[in-house]
C-alpha cells in the first residue's frame, strides 16, 4: 500500500500541476516498471554466487591435485581453474568428441552422478608416464586399449577421492567412480535439456596441456543450492571445532623423533693423548659416580638422572624435570 498524503500535500500537489512546475507525463513515467526477458526453455538454476562458490570449490581441489598427482606421474603438475558457466547438457555432450574420456562419479549422499571429462591428450601422457616414458602424448589419435583404460581408471580414482575434502563445508559426500566411458553417446544420463554447472580445468602434466571439465547436473546439487553461496561458506569454515585441529596437530608432533642424550660427564685432552688413545686407557671426567647425570633434548637441558641399566642395556632413571627458569 502506497504512502498516504496529508491534505497540505495534496494542495501543494495540486498547486504544482495547475502552475505547470510538475507535469502529468513525469508522474506516469515514474510508476513504469521495467520488464527483464525470461528463457523458459532454458532456466537459470544457477546464479552467480553459486558458480563462484563452485569456483571456489574446485580451487582447493585443483591444490590437491596438484600435491597428489605428482606421487603416482612423478611430474610436476600445474592446475588452474579456467571458469565456470551454467549451460544445458547438450551443449556439454554436444561439444564431445571420440574418443574422450568421461569418469562417472556418484556423490553419495547426494542423488544423480557428475561427470569429470579428460582430454585425450592427457590420458595418453598419463598412460605414457605410468609405463615410465617421458609423458607425451600420441601424434595420432586413437582409441584406449582395456590396459590403458585399467591406468587411466587407478588416476581417476585418486582424482575421485580427492573431491570429500573440497566438499566438506557444504556436505559430507562420499564419492566413488562408477564407470570410465570413452565414447560419448553412452553418457547421456540426465536430459538434454537439464541445466548443469560447468567448472573447466586447465591441467599441465609436464609440459602436456590439456583441459579437464566438470560436469555438475542441477539435479544432483538440488539439495546443497542454498548452502552454494560464500557467506554460507566462510561461516561454516569459521564456525568448524578448532579443537579437533588442535588434537590432529598434538597426535601428529606427538609421534615425531627426538635425540635425547645423557652426559656422563667432560673432560679436556691434548690431541696428542686423543691420538694415543689405546682400549683400556681411562679418560678422567669432572663428575663423580654418585652424581646426578645431565639429559638434554635436542641441545636444551631438560632432565637429571641417575644412570644405571634395564634389560642389559645402560639406561638412566630421570630424578628431576628442568624448568625453563632454571
Amino acid at each position: 500500500m502506497g504512502e498516504v498524503l496529508s491534505q497540505n500535500e495534496i494542495d501543494s500537489l495540486l498547486q504544482a500541476l495547475s502552475s505547470g512546475e510538475l507535469d502529468v507525463d513525469d508522474i506516469k513515467g515514474t510508476g513504469e516498471k521495467q520488464v527483464k526477458n525470461y528463457n523458459f526453455a532454458r532456466p537459470s538454476k544457477f546464479s552467480k554466487e553459486h558458480l563462484r562458490t563452485l569456483e571456489i570449490i574446485f580451487e582447493h581441489y585443483g591444490r590437491l591435485l596438484s600435491t597428489s598427482l605428482p606421487v603416482y606421474l612423478r611430474k610436476s603438475i600445474q592446475v588452474e581453474v579456467m571458469n565456470s558457466e551454467a549451460v544445458t547438457y547438450s551443449e556439454f555432450s554436444n561439444a564431445l568428441t571420440n574418443p574422450v574420456i568421461l569418469g562417472i562419479i556418484n556423490l553419495a549422499p547426494l542423488s544423480g552422478s557428475v561427470i569429470i571429462e579428460l582430454e585425450p591428450n592427457l590420458g595418453y601422457a598419463i598412460v605414457d608416464r605410468m609405463l615410465g616414458g617421458a609423458g607425451q602424448p600420441l601424434d595420432k589419435v586413437r582409441d584406449f586399449s582395456e590396459i590403458e583404460l585399467l591406468i587411466i581408471e587407478r588416476i581417476m580414482n585418486v582424482c575421485t577421492n580427492l573431491l570429500r575434502e573440497p566438499w566438506q563445508n557444504v556436505v559430507d559426500i562420499y564419492p566413488r567412480l562408477e564407470r570410465i566411458e570413452t565414447n560419448s553417446q553412452f553418457a547421456q544420463f540426465i536430459s538434454p535439456n537439464e541445466m548443469i554447472a560447468m567448472v573447466t580445468i586447465n591441467l599441465c602434466i609436464g609440459d602436456v596441456e590439456g583441459l579437464m571439465n566438470i560436469c555438475l547436473p542441477y539435479i544432483t546439487l538440488e539439495d546443497v543450492i542454498d548452502k552454494l553461496n560464500t557467506k554460507y561458506w566462510y561461516s561454516t569454515a569459521q564456525s568448524k571445532d578448532e579443537d579437533q585441529y588442535v588434537e590432529a596437530i598434538e597426535n601428529l608432533i606427538s609421534r615425531a623423533p627426538m635425540p635425547v642424550k645423557a652426559v656422563l660427564g667432560k673432560s679436556t685432552i691434548s690431541v696428542n693423548d686423543f691420538i694415543n688413545l689405546q682400549p683400556g686407557d681411562i679418560i678422567r671426567v669432572d663428575s663423580k659416580v654418585t652424581d646426578e647425570l645431565n639429559v638434554y633434548v635436542g641441545n636444551i637441558r631438560k632432565f637429571t638422572a641417575l644412570p644405571g641399566a634395564s634389560g642389559g642395556k645402560y639406561a638412566v632413571r630421570v630424578t628431576t624435570v628442568v624448568r625453563e627458569e632454571e
